[in-house]
């Protein structure tokens, strides 16, 4: 009784299957991707700095940007409005209402780039240059006291960016894992 069913099943998926197929081609799916289109999808950046673009961005720099494209979701000084609070916590997250902020919470400087990068602003994300992902990463970073007013950052000094829960993370096993 179960082999005639199973037969039948069988050969509906293989019907499907091709049919799948034909339609893809029609389509253009599953076309191999073009090596500069993939380039620009290609844009992580890891904990140690790895992918980080040529360019350099200050604090002062920084608040200007801010304050024209993150200011309205994030609040003047990162405190928070539609957007997340992007500083303060420092020290909350052992409390009964920890506040996770780039400050509090976040383990590397690089993701604040990475995800600035590629997300923010919220209404245009992947169109802040190099330059203004760098000086928007020095600002909020300053926001939460872990940079100085006059810091500088670029792909050499923001890997090296010490923050404040960088060990409240489990470690990565892996062999040469960060």
């Amino acid at each position: 009784m179960r082999k005639p069913l199973f037969i039948a099943s069988f050969t509906m998926i293989c019907a499907l299957s091709t049919t799948i197929h034909a339609a893809s081609a029609d389509y253009g799916i599953g076309q191999p991707v073009d090596e500069k289109a993939l380039a620009a999808w290609n844009i992580d950046v890891d904990p140690a700095g790895h992918g980080l673009p040529a360019g350099s961005g200050d604090v002062a720099h920084g608040w200007e940007i801010f304050a024209a494209k993150c200011a309205a979701c994030h609040g003047a000084k990162g405190e928070g409005g539609i957007g997340d609070p992007l500083a303060g916590g420092i020290g909350t997250l052992t409390g009964a209402k920890p506040k996770k902020t780039v400050g509090s919470y976040w383990p590397y400087a690089t993701t604040l780039f990475d995800y600035i990068r590629r997300a923010m602003p919220y209404n245009a994300p992947q169109s802040l240059s190099a330059d203004e992902v760098y000086a928007v990463s020095a600002y909020v970073l300053n926001l939460n006291g872990i940079v100085p007013g006059d810091a500088r950052l670029d792909a050499k000094s923001l890997p090296k960016v010490k923050m404040p829960n960088r060990d409240g993370f489990v470690g990565d096993p892996r062999p040469g894992a960060l």
